[in-house]
């Protein structure tokens, strides 16, 4: 059911170009309600996304315009957004073509990670049902649901007949999750909804349908994933061994980096960045009295009970308190601060097994729900306040709470600058995520040596991405030696086995963030030359986050001369 109850889009067209990229955005929700739904926009929340043959089509259409459109606006007249806005949609539309023709949709169906099982669970957290209107809206999604799985079930015997099955491991974790799901007791399902639904009455009606409607849908989706499907997926981990695997990689890293790399020359960086943090850990260790011994440095963090939780709210506490401490902070690092707070909520029970250790959602356009940095309490030992402090900068504060809260909150930019271009900007949103946590140094936000050595352990981790992404995917190692190599780097066994699982199901998303982390620091250090004494890094962090999520490309073209003008 559509209402008159809208979030209407904040910020309103100023130029011929931005006309356009509304008209995109546009038809960009109507084909991704959830999208729409997470950003506070009610139009769509009585429907669920099309997975088959007809949503497919209108996402290829949709991508086609946008090259059409592109490549019909010369550069004469253009304003400097102007012409950004144009080339971001060059490169969406480029990628959603290449991603079609690779038929991703069936390769990727099958994702512990953010599979469609996932689909209901998180969106209790961002759709009420405390409203006449928005009750009707959940229950039509929730009815909206069958079909959305069927088609996802059609999917998977795509995916059987072209060969592009999920690795084995991916599909053995997706199973035991809708396992899980499944075996949730029917008053505890939709939890969250439900604590937002007034009437008895009401509960008791969503209960019915989901005891009769959604959860046999996933039990569909279940039966068809253990069957032939679990039986023709694919017993080595990486995408190589696909059909056509090495072009399906380098595309995945064309889209999450918006770079061509060549997957070997990646590898040798991830190698040389390793050795330089552990230069820097062993400074730490040789201070505390371990010499050069940094394993038994960590081994010694990772027992100490001044380090660990005792329970999930301590944990979630100290969280908090962090993130206090980071906005307290940062002034004196940036000129803008977005209005949006950011919460701290354990990772849902019935993922935690397969989730990282942290990660984010933005807020809704409106400010009205906040941002909400997810922390998971599974394993609670493992889950060190010395581990989890650079994460907090990463995901929350200065990190992805600032970087996508500030583009959310510019309504300077056309809203598909605001919110679609952070869909092909994936090396420039966890580049500064990743850059965060080094700023935080800076910034003065840990406390001690052991918080200081965990965020080298946390870049040192990123940096083993890029050994072991590409090692998984192009130079054919086995998941053995992903989570040896994690182990070596710091991680927990149950977080080596979780992040190499990860990189599995998600070829070249573990790239994006030191790739950009490290663009954002040669700029850094190229502008700090170029401008000596003059040099304003507070200007610099603003200029970064102030005109949305960027292809690195265009980020390295356009930030030389945005301080320019400023100086």
């Amino acid at each position: 059911m559509t209402t008159a109850s809208t979030t209407a889009p904040i910020g309103g067209p100023t130029s011929d170009i931005d006309q356009l990229a509304d008209g995109f955005w546009e038809r960009f929700l109507a084909l991704s309600p959830i999208s729409a739904t997470v950003n506070g926009d009610k139009r769509y929340d009585d429907r669920l996304p099309d997975p088959g043959p007809a949503g497919r089509l209108a996402f290829r259409k949709l991508a086609e315009d946008l090259i059409a459109t592109a490549d019909s606006i010369p550069d004469e007249g253009l304003s400097v957004e102007d012409r950004i806005t144009r080339d971001v949609f060059r490169i969406i539309g480029e990628l959603g073509v290449e991603q079609d023709d690779m038929r991703l949709d069936v390769l990727q169906v099958v994702d512990q990670m953010g599979g469609p099982q996932t689909l209901l669970p998180q969106l209790t957290q961002f759709q009420g049902a405390d409203t006449p209107v928005d009750f009707e809206n959940f229950v039509a999604r929730l009815h909206a649901y069958p079909a959305y799985m069927a088609a996802n079930v059609e999917l998977l015997r795509e995916a059987e007949a072209m060969g592009l099955t999920a690795p084995r491991i991916v599909a053995e974790r997706t199973i035991a999750q809708v396992e899980r799901m499944l075996a949730v007791p029917i008053d505890q399902a939709i939890v969250p909804s439900m604590a937002r639904v007034a009437e008895d009455d009401d509960r008791e009606a969503i209960r019915e349908i989901v005891r009769t409607e959604t959860m046999p849908a996933d039990a569909a989706f279940l039966a068809e994933l253990k069957g032939t499907y679990f039986a023709k997926t694919r017993t080595e981990p990486g995408i190589w061994s696909a059909p056509n695997g090495e072009a399906i990689y380098r595309s995945l890293m064309r889209y999450w980096t918006t770079l061509e790399l060549d997957p070997r020359e990646v590898h040798e960086i991830g190698l040389e960045e390793l050795a330089s943090i552990e230069a820097e850990r062993r400074a730490i260790s040789r201070k505390a009295g371990f010499g050069d011994d940094t394993k038994a440095y960590r081994a010694h963090l990772a027992v100490d009970p001044t380090n660990i939780p005792k329970t999930r709210d301590e944990l979630l506490a100290r969280i908090g308190e962090k993130i206090a401490a980071a906005e307290a902070a940062a002034p004196a690092m940036f000129g803008r601060l977005p209005r949006a707070t950011c919460r701290v909520l354990a990772v849902e029970e019935y993922k935690e097994q397969d989730a990282p250790p942290a990660y984010y959602f933005p807020p809704s356009a409106d400010s009205s729900r906040p941002g909400t940095y997810y922390i998971n309490a599974y394993d609670l030992p493992t889950r060190t306040f010395s581990k989890l402090t650079a994460y907090t900068y990463h995901e929350a504060v200065p990190g992805h709470h600032f970087q996508i809260t500030l583009d959310t909150e510019n309504t300077s930019l056309n809203d598909f600058r605001r919110f679609a271009a952070r869909f092909a900007s994936g090396a420039f949103v966890e580049g500064w995520g990743l850059y965060s946590e080094r700023l935080a140094d800076e910034m003065g936000l840990y406390r001690n040596d052991p918080e200081r050595f965990g965020m080298l352990d946390a870049q040192a981790w990123r940096a083993a991405r890029l050994v072991v992404d590409t090692g998984l995917h192009a130079l054919r190692w086995t998941r053995q030696q992903s989570i040896d190599l994690l182990l070596e780097e710091g991680l927990s066994d149950t977080d080596a086995a979780i992040e190499t699982d990860r990189y599995i199901a998600n070829p070249g998303q573990a790239l994006a963030y030191k790739t950009g982390q490290r663009e954002i620091e040669r700029l850094r250090r190229e502008l700090s030359a170029r401008d000596g004494d003059a040099f304003d890094l507070r200007a610099f962090h603003d200029e970064v986050l102030g005109h949305g999520s960027l292809p690195l490309a265009i980020l390295a073209a356009e930030l030389p001369d945005w301080l320019a003008a400023r100086r």
